[in-house]
């Protein structure tokens, strides 16, 4: 009964700010923000939403995210699997100078790595499309998917891979066959995970694109920012709108996820 309790309120904690933003979307359009914690508007309306799609083109900058996330989520999941695979497969003393070298990667700052990747893109011909932002998928988005993935390979009993082996299967098939359907939850995780971060990629967009018709979301809502600072309830719907695909990716993959843990 305690673990439920904690387990709700530490659900209500992250609940909280999405429930006051949604409230908020609903409070008439012009108002600044309220002067102190108020959840439910004195006036709900909806027009606020319809002004969101007059200010800035949200519908064509969300079909602009989706097409990076649509090519960026399977590729990053392939490459940090293939990544993460050869880390669980690899001697024990290789495997730890493996991890430390990935763990050695996530701490460089990504501030560190702007100025070379603008220079990779402007060189590829890549700045001011969409392919830019897909582009760091193929090194898996980033290092902690490969962590996570090696770590679910690593929980494979080796007795599995040894029998592959045994049978003349190639390393590319023991994954296909045996690894990655045995690692399906942690694919969810990072799937989402990684819509997540291609959705709200806010800094490679400013870096890479500067064709307002290629803006995705994070643009956009700078854009209606700049254009409508004081509009709260405005820039509050447009959030709400934002944010909805990514809540619901969570809620498809969570629901694949506990019923893949289940059956494994």
């Amino acid at each position: 009964m305690k673990s439920r309790i904690v387990g709700l309120a530490i659900g209500a904690i992250f609940v909280l700010p999405l429930a006051f933003m949604f409230f908020a979307s609903l409070r008439p359009p012009g108002l600044p923000p309220p002067d102190g914690f108020a959840l439910l508007p004195e006036r709900f309306t909806v027009e606020t939403y319809d002004f969101v799609f007059r200010f800035i083109p949200l519908w064509r900058q969300m079909g602009n995210s989706l097409f990076v996330a649509f090519f960026a989520v399977p590729i990053t999941v392939l490459f940090a699997s293939w990544a993460g695979f050869a880390i669980a497969i690899a001697p024990s003393r290789r495997q730890r100078l493996l991890i430390a070298l990935t763990i050695l990667a996530m701490m460089v700052p990504t501030v560190a790595l702007w100025v070379p990747r603008f220079v990779m893109m402007k060189w590829a011909g890549l700045t001011d499309t969409l392919w830019s932002l897909v582009t760091p998928s193929l090194m898996a988005t980033t290092p902690f998917y490969v962590l996570i993935f090696a770590l679910a390979y690593h929980h494979v009993h080796g007795d599995i891979y040894a029998a592959a082996r045994l049978d003349g299967w190639s390393p590319l098939q023991i994954w296909r066959r045996v690894a990655f359907p045995l690692a399906r939850p942690a694919a969810f995780a990072v799937a989402v995970l990684a819509f997540v971060a291609h959705w709200a990629n806010f800094t490679d967009a400013l870096l890479y694109l500067s064709s307002e018709d290629r803006f995705t979301v994070p643009l956009g809502l700078r854009t209606l920012q700049t254009l409508e600072p004081q509009n709260f309830p405005l820039l509050l719907a447009a959030s709400v709108v934002a944010t909805l695909p990514a809540l619901i990716a969570f809620l498809a993959a969570q629901r694949a996820f506990f019923k893949k843990t289940l059956e494994v």
